[in-house]
């Protein structure tokens, strides 16, 4: 399995057979997303940020819900998480857990606050997380944390922080590597990653974005 990340919360994750995009941006984010090809597109929420079904080159099957979803050989679990005093509309956002090559994949999506014990179960064994970690309408660098600890993934992929084009303000991702103990990472333009070559114990990893 192969991990390119384009940028916010948007990844391309490919196997030998099939591709899934997760939450498209529009150039309102200040980056450029050209038209990727995918067969499958899931969104978090509706956001031009999320949900920019335009910025993606036709055709694709798009996930946009909680439920248990088979596409061409690749099985996707999206569960729709909000705290637990907040159940309005705006609130809610679809998680995702993709699973490729005996490897399952969770994109938390735009998630703002800490899943109970009972939502962590839900998602079962996770073995790679992309989690947001510049604060604004998501986690923040010590929620983000916290969240790393509830999961226990094998790796960690931050996402949703600040970068020189962004149009909104996060936080670095800097201060969540300082969080988690890590002076600095240099970051790496993709990751490619078996279920045999996973590592024993949490390990980070900064991507480069691609646009």
């Amino acid at each position: 399995m192969e991990i390119t990340w384009y940028g916010h919360a948007c990844f391309r994750i490919k196997d030998r057979t099939s591709t899934v995009l997760t939450d498209p941006y529009d150039k309102s984010l200040g980056l450029a997303l050209n038209r990727p090809r995918t067969d499958i597109v899931t969104i978090s929420h509706d956001h031009p940020h999320h949900s920019a079904l335009q910025s993606v080159k036709p055709d694709f099957k798009v996930i946009d819900g909680p439920g248990e979803y088979e596409i061409g050989g690749t099985f996707v679990t999206g569960v729709q998480l909000y705290p637990a005093n907040n159940t309005s509309a705006v609130a809610k956002n679809n998680v995702y857990v993709i699973y490729m090559e005996n490897l399952a994949v969770c994109h938390l999506g735009d998630i703002s606050h800490i899943p109970s014990q009972s939502q962590v179960e839900g998602l079962g064994s996770i073995d790679i997380l992309m989690v947001p970690v510049g604060g604004h309408n998501a986690l923040n660098a010590a929620q983000a944390a916290e969240v790393i600890s509830l999961i226990e993934p094998y790796i960690v992929i931050p996402m949703h922080f600040s970068l020189p084009q962004l149009t909104i303000t996060l936080d670095p991702v800097s201060k969540f590597l300082k969080e988690m103990g890590i002076a600095k990472l240099e970051p790496e333009g993709s990751l490619k990653v078996t279920k045999g070559s996973l590592p024993e114990e949490t390990q980070i990893v900064v991507l480069e974005p691609k646009f």
